[in-house]
């Protein structure tokens, strides 16, 4: 005798293997025509049904009766996977064509590590020629990520030291910088 959605339900949520031949036996059909609509594929279909069955066995004891029944809840499940599975390949695919030969790598090229690795040497040896003071101030705004304000609460000086530390410390890097040819400010 066949059992109703919500006995269904209950025997899936308990365990029963039984009930999920019934459940395949009774929506298998269903499943599949609403994945086979969405995909177009049906190989993919049948991975979609697959994947939405063991996502109800597995989440059996969600099932709610009196928010839905146990055929619109499995609909739901196939058709939310297949439309994933088909945004994932058209994301993909779209991927794909967007590929030129031309395109260049996101990574740096050897020139440009090359400049870099000059660039932040020079910027470490300007550091090193700042007085303390100075360089522990530009040190805590730009890689520690302080306020000025906060650089004063923290060495303990007045702001108005620490915002007079940072103005000749960047005037400093900027000359050291530009001299080096490596600014242009």
């Amino acid at each position: 005798m066949a059992r109703s959605d919500p006995e269904l339900g209950a025997a899936l949520a308990a365990g029963d293997q039984s009930a999920l031949a019934e459940l395949y036996d009774r929506y298998g059909g269903l499943a599949y025509s609403v994945a086979l609509r969405v995909l177009g594929d049906p190989g993919r279909a049948e991975d979609v049904v697959q994947d939405a069955f063991l996502k109800v066995w597995r989440g059996a004891s969600g099932f709610d009766a009196t928010r839905g029944t146990l055929r619109s809840w499995l609909v739901a499940a196939v058709r939310n996977r297949a439309v994933d599975l088909l945004r994932g390949r058209s994301l993909h695919e779209r991927r794909e064509l967007a590929l030129r030969p031309e395109v260049e790598s996101a990574q740096a090229g050897p020139e440009d590590q090359a400049v870099g690795a000059q660039e932040r040497a020079a910027v470490t040896s300007a550091l090193a020629e700042l007085p303390e003071e100075q360089r522990h101030a530009v040190l805590l705004a730009y890689f520690g990520g302080f306020t000025q304000a906060e650089i004063a609460e923290l060495t303990r000086v007045p702001l108005s030291t620490v915002k007079g530390r940072m103005r000749l410390a960047l005037d400093k890097l900027a000359t050291y910088l530009r001299e080096r040819g490596l600014v242009d400010v």
